[in-house]
């Protein structure tokens, strides 16, 4: 039979799994759900054993399981390698919640829960192809290995030392990885690119306790002023990151590139209105979807100091503070980056102001040429089964470990999405709607038969 009747015949069965592993609460951030984490871990192991897959394993890490599997049996046949993660985010706000996090509920053609989209559902769409290829024709056309974890949601602290202590283990030709989305519903992407990361906490000092602003004001040096003046130097006037030696290492985007963000007809207007700006605002030349897929950043989240209750009280405090993402592109590296952002900082500080800066996280870019095989195999699939080509993007936001499988496997990696930008990941009332479920199987199954 067509594997479009195979999906269909089994659709009820399959969704009634898919929620079984939703309803396992695997918050990994939250130690009080350890043994949930570890359940779903389990619940996993034995889906791919299900399934036909072989040497099925658990590991026992630092933090939470690596589960592992295969089927070798294509000798001369491209290896691919299968990623995702089974742990999911916390729930909070509970009261906005429609229905419960933990008790999937389908309505209006979506399967609402926490993970559905994010990234039990991807993941499970990986396992039933597979699943579904072995049962129509009893062998795979490719070989494939699976490397699940259950700590993405805290930023995979034990995958990078396992993927080093086994190399070999997971070698493959190319990492298909489904964590990210299509652009709007019908509309496929993959991504070439995602930004990296660094971050840092910056802090002023100036007197030993806050002064009167009428007995100290205009003879002393005010934190506040001391902070908002270094901040504001960290910008020109025309959106640039002002550091010196901050773009060494961003490439200029290709022909190619620009046409493919082109390609999406971003409506800048609309996105402007449906926020209540009245412009958007960037480093000057570029889009927005450039700015934000293929652009590094620097960017203020939270600043604070001195008296911020109700009324009026005339001090001039002694100390304030920022904290600063950078997202990164290319050949940036983030301890260089923020190696010079201090020098940045220590050079402009005002006199009689202490500083006091404390780096944080740190990713590398992801980057891959859209032009690569494995990728435009991938583009044909989804138009085969949606009816339109995939278009290549850069995504903003950053999934280090793709980073990661990347250099230390050293094969190509292809961010084969299926869910929606408007699917509530990381927020209440998370869903992955029906339609990208029924079509995410077929696509990768015929990936897995054109690749």
């Amino acid at each position: 039979m067509s594997y479009e009747t195979y999906f269909q015949n089994l659709r009820e069965q399959h969704l009634d799994e898919l929620k079984e592993l939703l309803s396992i609460p695997s918050i990994s951030a939250l130690s009080e759900h350890k043994g949930d984490v570890n359940k779903a871990a389990e619940w996993i192991a034995n889906l791919l054993k299900k399934a036909g897959l072989e040497n099925v394993e658990v590991h026992q890490t630092n933090g939470h399981p690596i589960i592992t599997a295969d089927h070798l049996h294509a000798p001369g046949k491209p290896t691919i390698l299968v990623y995702g993660h089974y742990d999911v985010q916390p729930v909070d706000p509970l009261h906005l919640w429609t229905t419960p996090p933990f008790e999937p509920d389908i309505r209006d053609g979506k399967l609402y829960a926490r993970g559905a989209t994010d990234d039990k559902g991807q993941l499970f769409l990986h396992i039933k192809a597979v699943e579904a290829i072995l049962k129509q024709e009893g062998k795979l056309p490719v070989n494939i290995k699976f490397c699940i974890e259950g700590e993405e949601e805290i930023s995979s602290p034990n995958l990078p030392p396992f993927l080093d202590a086994n190399r070999d283990k997971l070698a493959a030709d190319a990492v298909l990885i489904s964590d990210t989305a299509l652009l709007e519903p019908g509309k496929p992407a993959i991504s070439t690119g995602l930004r990296g990361l660094c971050s840092l906490e910056v802090s002023i000092n100036t007197a030993n306790t806050d002064l009167h602003s009428g007995t100290f004001g205009g003879g002393v040096p005010n934190a506040l002023h001391a902070l908002v003046d270094l901040l504001a130097s960290l910008h020109d006037k025309d959106g640039r990151v002002a550091v010196e030696g901050f773009y060494e290492g961003v490439p200029q985007l290709s022909p190619m590139m620009r046409e493919e963000f082109a390609k999406q007809k971003f409506d800048e207007k609309k996105l402007a209105e449906s926020l209540e700006l009245d412009t958007l605002y960037g480093e000057a030349g570029y889009s927005f979807v450039e700015r934000t897929g293929a652009r590094p950043t620097l960017e203020l989240n939270g600043v604070w100091g001195g008296f911020q209750g109700e009324g009026t009280k005339t001090v001039i405090p002694k100390e304030a503070h920022a904290k600063i993402t950078c997202r990164l592109v290319g050949d940036q590296d983030p301890e260089d980056i923020l190696a010079k952002i201090n020098r940045h900082l220590r050079k402009y500080v005002q006199p009689g102001a202490k500083l006091t800066i404390i780096d944080g996280e740190k990713a590398r870019a992801f980057n891959i040429d859209p032009s690569e095989r494995v990728l435009q195999v991938a583009a044909d699939a989804y138009e085969q089964v949606y009816g339109t080509r995939a278009l290549f993007t850069k995504d903003g936001g950053s999934i280090p470990i793709v980073e990661t499988f990347s250099r230390v496997l050293e094969a190509p990696v292809v961010m084969m999405g299926f869910g929606l930008p408007d699917e509530n990941l990381h927020a209440p009332n998370e869903h992955f709607n029906l339609e990208n479920f029924d079509k995410g199987l077929l696509t990768i199954v015929e990936f897995l038969k054109r690749v």
